[in-house]
């Protein structure tokens, strides 16, 4: 019995010492498989309305912004029937088109910048972009100093659309 055993743990060191080189295993590459969600391919930067103006709007895409923003002035809170509201003014850089608007305030949000901080309220507001009409949150800044009055964030994108950088102006 012992001549066995030694017998067996002869054959398994030897088995173990020989360098056979195990046989690679070879991966197929890996295919972007094609969205299925019914998610729209949009570019960087994409053209939409906010309603009711009629003139269209450019707006920046960010992927990096949960709360999408618009360039608003004249913003004052206010009281009514116990509720708190905040009327302001959007115009249309293009056009000099511009709308009052008073809206029932959602709340307001602390945003972080490089340079400093702001509170900002939050409103409903209504947009069209292609062929959607969307209402969704966005917060109320002046954009005067940013290319784009206004920015589009993951709360409207997020299940709608696909962001492609390399493309501007996808939705007709």
């Amino acid at each position: 019995m012992k001549k066995i055993l030694a017998g067996i743990a002869m054959l398994m060191l030897s088995a173990c010492q020989n360098n056979i080189e195990p046989t690679p295993v070879i991966e197929s590459p890996v295919v972007p498989q094609p969205v299925t969600t019914g998610a729209k391919i949009i570019g960087g930067v994409e053209t939409l309305y906010v309603t009711p103006i009629q003139m269209p709007f450019q707006a920046r895409i960010d992927t990096g912004a949960e709360t999408s923003s618009l360039d608003a002035d004249h913003i004052k809170p206010f009281e009514r029937d116990g509720e708190k509201w905040i009327s302001f003014n959007i115009t249309n850089r293009k056009n000099g088109e511009k709308h009052h608007f008073e809206k029932p305030i959602k709340r307001r949000t602390h945003i972080v910048r490089i340079n400093h901080e702001e509170e900002r309220y939050v409103v409903n507001m209504s947009i069209k972009m292609g062929d959607e009409l969307i209402n969704a949150e966005f917060t109320l800044a002046e954009r005067d100093k940013f290319n784009y009055q206004v920015l589009i964030g993951r709360n409207i994108l997020n299940g709608r659309f696909i962001v492609d950088s390399s493309l501007e102006n996808t939705l007709h």
